[in-house]
């Protein structure tokens, strides 16, 4: 039996249940749903209630009795309700989307000198759990000078030769000019897909709004200490959660080695802008949003990433995406890098460092006062709005807020300041000691956060290469176009 075949068998339905610290709420006009880390809640019809009384048995749900019990709901807007209520942390899910009409698809895959990775490659989209005869892949080879043609060539796909370098965009670009699918799938030779690639990702497409959609990217090695650390914190890697520009900053983008876009804007914004070697994802995805469609990430339709595994490759791909970031907000002007300082927040950790520095008991008290003065505010906010929050949480949920806000403020240092500061250590040495805690403390977190199969000491050996190479490459390009918007930051006291 085929793999595609079998994996169809053992595919499941579509479901939903609530996740895991989220409780549900009655009242009269409706029902609320409270997840308590983070603090947020979202306000449903009462029509709903039936549906949550049994989603709340912590039991998947299938998704065609949901759309039983509301009764004349269209599915298709009910899916794209129901995925709303995961990417904001309600709802889990599991399965796969009924597809009542498969869109069809172009895989495009650029290649130059990768004779064995492209045989993979294309051997992983050969088990693809999408009917055949809706995909066809198109291989453009970069003018390779090795055996890579006459790989590509004993595999039932459609190959473009270049007789001269020309770089994976414009290669991309050329195939989507010639392509016939709906769909364009950009996948690197790289990279394997995994047989439920496409059948994840394409139902993101029912949202007419939806212009482009990516995927998990995972390790393909983990032998090494590198490839572990990769595994948890490639630059490929977006997340184990779903994210939507309905929700995230206008930074927000998916990689080019798992991307899905609608052909017919794919080729309205022009393509990938092949002047960029690095960040042309970023920058299409921007182009994307300016024309008014939305861009999902989903941690599913998984592909895995041979990820350059020894040290000094992986430090210079860091030192080249830092390269990247002054010329795509210099490309992009109208978006602005911000950094928030919450007045409430930032009040906070100055009367606690007033409080260490001076050996004071009343700026720590005073920062006791801001704690429950937030808790007050927040606790009338939620009353007024008639949210059944109970102040037992709502204390947690100001401490993680101005915990928060601390982490990013270092998070900001160890990625753009480090090294600045290391180099003032023979004037003022306490900035570089101060320096090296905010960037330890972040390296913290995210061993924390990430569970990487690593100790504390090599997960921080290697976050520390990736920060400091990263920076260099964003000082640098700072430097080369005389353009400082990545390490100037605006300071905001809240987001819009």
């Amino acid at each position: 039996m085929k793999r595609a075949e079998k994996v169809s068998q053992d595919r499941k339905s579509l479901a939903y249940r609530v996740r895991e610290g989220v409780n549900i709420h009655w009242r009269d006009d409706g029902l609320v749903l409270i997840l308590h880390s983070p603090l947020k809640a979202v306000v449903l019809n009462r029509s709903w209630a039936p549906v949550f009384g049994r989603l709340s048995t912590r039991n998947f749900i299938s998704f065609e009795w949901i759309t039983f019990s509301i009764g004349q709901a269209d599915p298709v807007k009910m899916e794209l309700f129901l995925n709303q209520l995961v990417r904001k942390g309600f709802l889990e899910q599991e399965g796969l989307s009924d597809l009542l009409h498969y869109l069809s698809v172009s895989i495009i895959v650029p290649v130059k000198n990768r004779s064995q990775e492209i045989a993979s490659c294309l051997q992983s989209l050969a088990h693809l759990d999408y009917p055949s005869e809706k995909v066809e892949i198109i291989v453009v080879d970069d003018a390779s000078d090795d055996h890579t043609p006459e790989v590509v060539g004993q595999f039932p796909v459609r190959l473009i030769a270049l007789a001269q370098p020309k770089q994976a965009s414009f290669c991309r670009n050329l195939a989507a000019q010639d392509a016939s699918g709906e769909i364009l799938a950009f996948i690197d030779s790289d990279c394997l897909a995994d047989p439920c690639w496409l059948r994840e990702l394409i139902p993101a497409f029912k949202d007419v709004e939806m212009g482009a959609v990516g995927g998990m990217v995972d390790a393909y090695y983990e032998a090494k200490g590198l490839d572990r650390y990769e595994k948890v914190k490639s630059s490929l890697k977006i997340g184990s959660w779903f994210r939507s520009t309905h929700e995230a900053d206008s930074f927000f983008y998916v990689p080019s080695c798992n991307l899905l876009v609608r052909r017919d804007l794919f080729l309205k914004v022009g393509g990938f802008e092949e002047d960029l070697h690095v960040g042309e994802d970023v920058d299409l995805c921007w182009r994307l949003r300016d024309e008014g469609y939305h861009i999902e990430y989903r941690p599913l339709g998984k592909v895995y990433h041979r990820h350059r595994n020894q040290i000094k490759s992986f430090c210079s791909r860091r030192f080249d995406y830092g390269t990247s970031e002054p010329l795509l907000q210099h490309l992009h002007g109208n978006r602005i890098k911000k950094l928030i300082f919450p007045g409430a927040e930032a009040l906070f950790w100055c009367a606690i460092a007033l409080s260490i520095l001076l050996n004071s008991l009343p700026f720590l008290a005073f920062a006791g006062i801001v704690v429950l003065s937030e808790v007050m505010r927040k606790f009338v906010r939620t009353r007024q709005r008639k949210l059944p929050v109970a102040p037992f949480y709502l204390f947690p949920a100001v401490l993680r807020g101005h915990f928060a806000f601390f982490y990013h403020c270092c998070a900001f240092f160890s990625r753009y300041y480090l090294i600045g500061s290391l180099l003032f250590f023979p004037f003022l040495p306490w900035v570089s000691a101060l320096a090296i805690g905010m960037h330890v403390l972040t390296g913290l977190v995210e061993f924390f956060i990430k569970k990487p199969r690593l100790s504390i000491p090599s997960f921080l050996f290697y976050f520390s290469l990736e920060q400091l190479s990263y920076q260099l490459g964003v000082w640098w390009g700072c430097f080369k176009r005389n353009y400082f918007g990545p390490v100037n930051p605006q300071i905001v006291t809240k987001m819009r």
